[in-house]
C-alpha cells in the first residue's frame, strides 16, 4: 500500500507523489486497483468522505474504506470556492460543490487538484467502516475528532448547535485529515440518500462537553 514518504536511492526521503502525480499514472501497473470509477467527482468526494460503496455495473456492491493517506495537507475545496467568491458563503454544500465542478471541467479538475490530500481506499468485507479505534463507526453516534484533544473512545455531547440533528451524545471513534484543533468534530451519519443529504450540508457551530470520569476531572483541575 502506498506510504506519506518515498526513499530515492540516496537513502534521502521526500515527500510522496501529489495528487496530480497519481493521477497522471505515477501508481500506474503497480496493480493497486480496487475498481475503476466512472465520475472522477464522485471518486474525489468518495476519498473526502473516507468510506463509501461501489456499484458495479451488474448491481453488486464493493464497500471500500479508508487505507491510508500519502501525508500531503488536506485542502477544502468548499472554502476555495467561497473565498474566490464563487458560492455563496451558505452555497458550500457537497451537491453544490459537485454541480460547479461538473459545469466547469476544466476550472474543476484544477480545483480537486488544489486539495492535495490523497486517499488510498480498501475493500472492506466485514463490519464497517473501521474508525481509528479498529472498530466498526456507527451511523449517528460516532464522531471524527483530533486526538491531540479529544482521546479516542470518550465520550461527547454536543449541545446546541445550529443544526439540531447533532444534539446527542456521540462517541470519539474515528480521526479525519481535516479533523485538526480543539473544536472540530465530524459525524458520522451511514449511508443512503438521507445520509448524503445531512452529510453533505453538515456546517453547524454549538457547544461540546467532553464526558470522563469523576476521578480523572478530579486529578485535571487546579489542586488548592
Amino acid at each position: 500500500m502506498p506510504v506519506s514518504a518515498a526513499f530515492r536511492p540516496t537513502g534521502a526521503c521526500v515527500l510522496y507523489f501529489t495528487r496530480a502525480d497519481i493521477e497522471d499514472g505515477a501508481l500506474s501497473g503497480k496493480g493497486l486497483e480496487l475498481a475503476w470509477a466512472k465520475d472522477p467527482v464522485d471518486l474525489f468526494f468518495l476519498e473526502i468522505q473516507g468510506s463509501g460503496r461501489v456499484r458495479f455495473d451488474d448491481g453488486t456492491v464493493m464497500r471500500v474504506g479508508y487505507a491510508g493517506q500519502h501525508g500531503r495537507d488536506y485542502v477544502a475545496v468548499g472554502r476555495l470556492l467561497r473565498d474566490r467568491g464563487i458560492l455563496p458563503p451558505g452555497g458550500a454544500n457537497m451537491q453544490s460543490i459537485k454541480d460547479w465542478i461538473r459545469a466547469n471541467p476544466d476550472q474543476g479538475r484544477a480545483l480537486m487538484r488544489e486539495n492535495l490530500s490523497y486517499v488510498f481506499l480498501k475493500e472492506l468485507t466485514g463490519p464497517g467502516p473501521l474508525g481509528a479505534l479498529n472498530v466498526a463507526v456507527t451511523p449517528h453516534a460516532t464522531v471524527a475528532t483530533d486526538p491531540n484533544y479529544v482521546p479516542l473512545g470518550a465520550p461527547i455531547y454536543l449541545h446546541k448547535a445550529d443544526r439540531s440533528e447533532v444534539d446527542g451524545l456521540w462517541v470519539a471513534q474515528d480521526t479525519g485529515g481535516a479533523i485538526k484543533g480543539p473544536n472540530r468534530f465530524d459525524t458520522f451519519w451511514g449511508a443512503g440518500p438521507d445520509a448524503v443529504a445531512i452529510a453533505g450540508g453538515m456546517s453547524a457551530s454549538g457547544e461540546a462537553f467532553i464526558l470522563v470520569p469523576k476521578g480523572a476531572a478530579g486529578r485535571a483541575l487546579p489542586q488548592p
